[in-house]
């Protein structure tokens, strides 16, 4: 008799909704084994029986050949004892326990999906919810585990008998694809016109939506993970009118394209760039503009930007709205920008959508699918090459980052901007979707439901929490509530940035990084707002090695909203002529001017800041670059852009910080007095040089900083790996400068890249830093502060 061996295998990592299941009954049953597959909470389980050899077959190639949504963790299996039986069976998915499968991202349409699409033979032919295992919604349909239709938003459409037939079948490509449907069984979707809106009576309501859309209306069209605000974009008074209604300031729209073709008449796009836009998550990435680009778009799309951010469709109603083979022309190129006003959250209920996107859009495509956890877009740019995240959301939220270290089960709150926690245990972190600015009530709510629903899929529930030190952040403010008498680790603001660009590299923490965090603000451990920082540091703690400069910040925010005050602070800081021949104190009104010099005096509502991002603001306006800020870094941004417009070959010798020493015996840190930089652009403008050479002399200035503050480190303690973060390193120009002069030197530079530098990747350097400070402290109750490690200078 033929010997028969059974095995059990357990398959872990994002293995549910990506195909996974029918994949291993295609397997088995290609190999003659007898058994069954189920999803459980843990992963996908199966059991073959069969000949050894081909039970041995079966596993060794199980995770090298796995579909391709799939990313397996790991595949188990032992020995149990033989079943008998006949026949490979799929059986219902086991629920119960703890939830430790990991569920797919969102996916763009697939090829397959879109030849359906634009097949008149098709019985899917222009359905708007077209899908299959290999694309759709994941993510944000996911009500709970293990991953099977009931627990989706697709629950409440019962298959069509043509549907259930392609879900029970293995040689289907929607054997089991759970968020399946068809003109007969799916969403509906519906155009809404008028006052109040009401369905359109239109036949096809996305020829109906095209023709508004040409006509130059707004329309609110829900996608996957939330409404988008869309307009022609090269109709200038549409684009316009958006701007106003959105409250946008000067903040760039992002774009969609009908075809890459499209995309590279405005911006240039190599092979990497290209890949990044065709890819599987489809992200919005920001490429260099053409000059042709001006005569297309309409002027208000991304007003002095350098940059175009540029998407193509990954839905079905994009690819229907931008119109298909043989459709009757129609825009080509639409602003698809987040559905809310600025600083609000993305509107994901039908209902919301109604009130407050009523008005912003004259019209409103929408379905009847919910959207259980809103999820932006994501924002990618190469850097070297190689991708940078700007934020990182759709189409890599909710899969997990390794850790370098296992980790206590924790939940870090992130930053109050550009909000995204992060829950972990053991050496899984789960970086949540893009959140927003939480000064808004809005966006607060939308970051408790985004907590439930991660907790609930990860089955991670925190034993310990992290937050910024920030005595004033909602978020810290959030989770001291929420921890209860679990302890809350408060993770100094800069030292979180360098811990996410240490996890991120795999660094263990055993030695000491130097961390360049460069970014706007941040509160520091002697209250002044930090910014500007060299930082010697592991997962336990830091010290603060060098520092801008302070400089008085006056007014707050108003000074990051008018940039020339920050010049005119830095002028003053510096011992230098306030003289109207500067186009910084010519921006300033003169009634403001005599105030802000009265108040720079007496050091009036004037908090001390070591900022970075407010020097780059500064520079701008004495540039004459930018002097009113419409949104966040503008004034940063435009000075990027006139450097990189700088022409080539500057026999300039270039512009130079003081890096001072502390005074003999006070261990205070460095500090890099910019005085001589202010003066050379100063004198500069007055000389009447361009903005250009202006912008792009002090990027070398800045990156020529970080050389000086890092060969010092190394001198004084040895170390030799550094770490580029903070906002400010999401400025390509600086960070490559940076990185080819520190690695001419011997350093091992970190850069990050899976993870945004800005305070989208904060939470990650968070939960690192409290797992590490939480295992050396003892352990404190009710939710008391245990502080992150800070070193007296050294």
């Amino acid at each position: 008799m033929e010997a028969v061996q059974r095995r059990r295998v357990l398959v872990r990592g994002v293995v549910q909704g990506v195909g996974f299941r029918p994949y291993v009954y295609t397997r088995a049953t290609g190999l003659g084994l007898a058994g069954h597959v189920t999803n459980t909470p843990e992963g996908v389980l199966a059991e073959v029986e069969g000949a050894p050899a081909a039970v041995t077959a079966f596993c060794e190639r199980l995770a090298a050949d796995a579909p391709p949504l799939a990313v397996v963790d790991a595949v188990d299996h032992c020995e149990v004892p033989v079943a008998g039986g006949a026949g490979f069976t799929i059986i219902a998915s086991r629920s119960g326990g703890p939830a430790r499968t990991l569920v797919s991202p969102d996916v763009a349409t697939c090829a397959d999906c879109l030849a359906e699409l634009a097949d008149p033979a098709d019985r899917r032919h222009r359905h708007p919810f077209i899908t299959c295992t290999h694309c759709g919604p994941r993510f944000t349909i996911v009500t709970g585990l293990p991953y099977d239709r009931a627990h989706t938003t697709m629950a409440r459409f019962p298959m069509c008998p043509d549907c259930a037939r392609e879900y029970a079948d293995p040689a289907d490509r929607r054997f089991h694809a759970q968020p399946v449907a068809c003109p007969a069984c799916g969403p509906r979707l519906r155009l809404l016109t008028g006052t109040p809106p009401r369905e359109d009576a239109a036949a096809d309501p996305v020829a109906a939506a095209r023709r508004l859309l040409a006509d130059g209306a707004v329309l609110a069209v829900k996608g996957l993970g939330g409404y988008h605000l869309a307009c022609d974009a090269t109709r200038p008074r549409a684009v316009a009118e958006l701007r106003r209604r959105k409250a946008r300031g000067d903040k760039p729209f992002a774009l969609m394209a009908r075809s890459l073709a499209d995309i590279e008449a405005l911006a240039s796009a190599g092979p990497a760039e290209r890949a990044l836009l065709t890819g599987p998550d489809r992200p919005i990435v920001l490429l260099r503009r053409r000059p042709e680009s001006d005569a297309v778009l309409a002027p208000d799309v991304a007003p002095r930007s350098p940059d175009l951010g540029v998407m193509l469709p990954y839905t079905p109603v994009h690819h229907l709205l931008l119109g298909l083979p043989g459709d009757p022309p129609g825009p080509r190129l639409l602003v698809m920008t987040s559905g809310n006003l600025s600083g609000e959250p993305i509107v994901t209920d039908d209902a919301e959508a109604l009130d407050r996107l009523g008005p912003l859009a004259d019209a409103w495509l929408t379905h009847d699918r919910p959207i259980h956890v809103p999820c932006d877009d994501s924002v990618v740019r190469l850097c070297d090459g190689e991708p940078l995240f700007v934020r990182r959301s759709r189409g890599h939220a909710p899969l997990p980052l390794a850790l370098p270290l296992a980790v206590p089960p924790v939940l870090a709150a992130g930053g109050d901007l550009k909000n995204a926690f992060c829950l972990a245990e053991g050496r899984k972190a789960w970086l949540s979707a893009h959140i927003g600015d939480m000064d808004d009530l809005a966006t607060q709510y939308t970051f408790e439901r985004a907590e439930r629903q991660l907790e609930s899929i990860t089955g991670v529930t925190p034993a310990l929490f992290a937050a910024d030190r920030h005595p004033g952040y909602r978020s810290t403010r959030w989770a001291a509530r929420h921890a209860g008498p679990r302890p809350l680790v408060r993770v100094q603001h800069h030292h979180a940035h360098v811990a996410s660009a240490m996890a991120e590299h795999g660094l263990d923490g055993g030695r000491r990084v130097i961390g360049i965090a460069f970014d706007g603000t941040g509160y520091g451990d002697d209250g002044a707002v930090w910014g500007g920082e060299v930082l010697l540091a592991d997962y336990t703690g830091y010290t603060r090695f060098a520092h801008l400069a302070y400089v008085p910040l006056p007014g707050g925010d108003a000074a990051v909203r008018r940039p020339y005050r920050m010049a005119l602070a830095h002028l003053w800081a510096a011992g230098l002529d306030l003289g109207p021949d500067l186009p910084a104190v010519a921006a300033c009104p003169p009634g403001e001017l005599r105030v802000l010099e009265r108040q720079l005096e007496r050091g009036l509502n004037c908090v001390p800041t070591s900022s970075m991002g407010r020097l780059f603001d500064a520079v701008s306006s004495l540039a004459g670059v930018c002097h009113r800020a419409g949104y966040e870094a503008q004034a940063a941004v435009e000075l990027e852009a006139a450097a990189l417009a700088a022409p080539a070959g500057d026999p300039h010798p270039g512009y130079r910080f003081t890096l001072r020493p502390a005074p003999p015996g006070t261990g205070a840190p460095l500090t890099a007095d910019p005085a001589p930089v202010l003066a050379a652009v100063a004198a500069d403008v007055r000389a009447g040089t361009a903005p250009q050479p202006v912008a792009a002399r002090f990027h070398t200035a800045v990156a020529a900083l970080v050389a000086d503050a890092c060969l010092a480190a190394r001198e004084r303690h040895g170390l030799d790996t550094v770490a580029l973060t903070g906002g400010v390193m999401a400025n390509t120009l600086l960070s490559g400068t940076c990185s080819r002069l520190l690695h001419a030197q011997g350093f091992t530079v970190l850069r990050q890249q899976r993870v945004p530098p800005n305070d989208g990747g904060l939470a990650l350097g968070q939960l690192m830093v409290a797992a590490a400070v939480h295992a050396t402290e003892p352990p404190q109750q009710g939710g008391a502060h245990v502080p992150g490690g800070t070193r007296q200078s050294d």
